[in-house]
């Protein structure tokens, strides 16, 4: 018999998971025909996104060789996917060297995920949007330090030493302790005072991690305050021009560098695909995942409007809640292809953890009404490990 073809559209960490989940549950086999896997993605290897900030304090390496991935019954394609047409089961993509292929599918996952919301170009600053702009973020920073050591003006040298991060949520909060302490240490190397070094987190909101409870709010304003971070409340920033970032109450701040942290928008390139999506541009897709009038097409993560139906709760855009989304998936295109019910999608408890650098992090989970909280080393090793699961290291 011939192959079944499964493509998978996207590498990031639900279409990895997708492709995990996928392979457990069938063994590479359904119904006596083998299971193929093609990998699409536009990026020469996994980028591991929610770590974008350590690159931009660390020079830490997040960019991952499709040939961990690639295994026996694994091909990648290094490609953008331009449509997808359901009726003829293939896509369309234009591959690295800018020439226009398709690819046939017997099953197609689109976990495209989302990108990083860019200020406007007028505004200023630097969007910590991928592995390159961390690069550029970490090399202002130095630069900045450099000048600092051999600055006269105490003003000017205090501006050099100075960084606003735009925008407090789990993103900001992880960029700025990793930043703080990552400029700390270099300062510190360059003769400078580490406690010279400045880094304000400027949040829109009237307290961090609205998510949650105030008292975790306040546990990580302090934590954050520990590495060097002074946290700004209803504050937002507007523009930065020439060392000053405009707030919007008037004030404004001297710095050397402003970076925007400011949230994330489903993936743009899934209004050209063809599928059917929402007005905030996620696919639609029913309980099970199956995307809406698209005959064995399935999508998961950031990119998909995904409602639990017993409780109207929709999932928000996370890493953990695509793991467990891809999870899921597995099993459910095993009952499909076996035509027999499949499981339905279940929102799973609030769970959040939150890195603040080496050793430090807050870990909080509501069950049964009660809310469980785990501080310090454990909760970075916790943190961590998500990490390098939901990479599949």
């Amino acid at each position: 018999m011939n192959d079944l073809t499964c493509v998978i559209i996207g590498g990031g960490h639900t279409g990895l998971g997708a492709l995990k989940a996928i392979q457990g549950t069938t063994k590479g086999m359904v119904n006596g025909r083998r299971l193929r896997f093609v990998l699409i993605d536009k990026q020469h290897g996994h980028v591991r996104k929610v770590m974008m900030f350590r690159p931009a304090a660390s020079g830490e390496e997040i960019v991952v060789p499709w040939t961990r991935y690639c295994s026996e019954g694994v091909e990648f394609v290094q490609g953008t996917v331009t449509s997808v047409e359901n009726g003829e089961r293939r896509i369309r993509y234009t591959d690295a060297q800018g020439k226009d292929s398709e690819i046939h599918y017997d099953l197609l996952v689109v976990a495209v995920g989302s990108i990083v919301r860019r200020p406007n170009p007028d505004q200023g600053g630097i969007a910590l949007t991928d592995p390159q702009a961390a690069a550029e973020i970490r090399e202002r920073w130095r630069d900045n330090l450099r000048k600092a050591a051999g600055e006269t003006n105490p003003e000017e040298r205090k501006r050099l030493m100075t960084i606003a991060v735009a925008g407090a949520g789990i993103s900001g909060m992880e960029a700025s302790a990793e930043l703080a302490l990552a400029m700390r240490e270099e300062a510190l190397a360059l003769g400078l005072i580490p406690s010279d070094v400045s880094v304000y987190l400027l949040n829109a909101r009237k307290r961090l991690f609205p998510e949650g409870p105030e008292k975790i709010g306040r546990k990580l304003e302090q934590a954050l305050g520990e590495c060097g971070v002074t946290v700004h409340h209803d504050c937002k920033a507007m523009r930065e021009e020439s060392g000053l970032v405009t707030l919007n109450n008037g004030n404004s701040l001297a710095v050397g560098l402003c970076t925007w942290t400011i949230g994330l928008i489903p993936n743009p390139a899934l209004r050209g695909m063809g599928l059917p999506i929402t007005p905030e541009g996620q696919v639609q897709v029913d309980q099970c995942y199956r995307v809406q009038g698209a005959q064995g097409v399935y999508s998961i993560g950031d990119c998909t409007r995904i409602v639990d139906s017993s409780t109207g709760k929709a999932d928000q855009m996370t890493c953990k809640e695509g793991g467990m989304q891809a999870l899921r998936l597995g099993k459910i295109v095993l009952a499909d292809l076996e035509d027999r019910p499949a499981p339905v999608h279940k929102s799973m408890m609030d769970v959040f953890a939150i890195g603040l650098g080496e050793n430090r992090g807050l870990v909080w989970a509501r069950k049964w009404g009660l809310n469980f909280i785990i501080t310090g080393k454990l909760a970075w090793k916790a943190k961590k490990l998500a990490w390098d699961s939901a990479s599949m290291l």
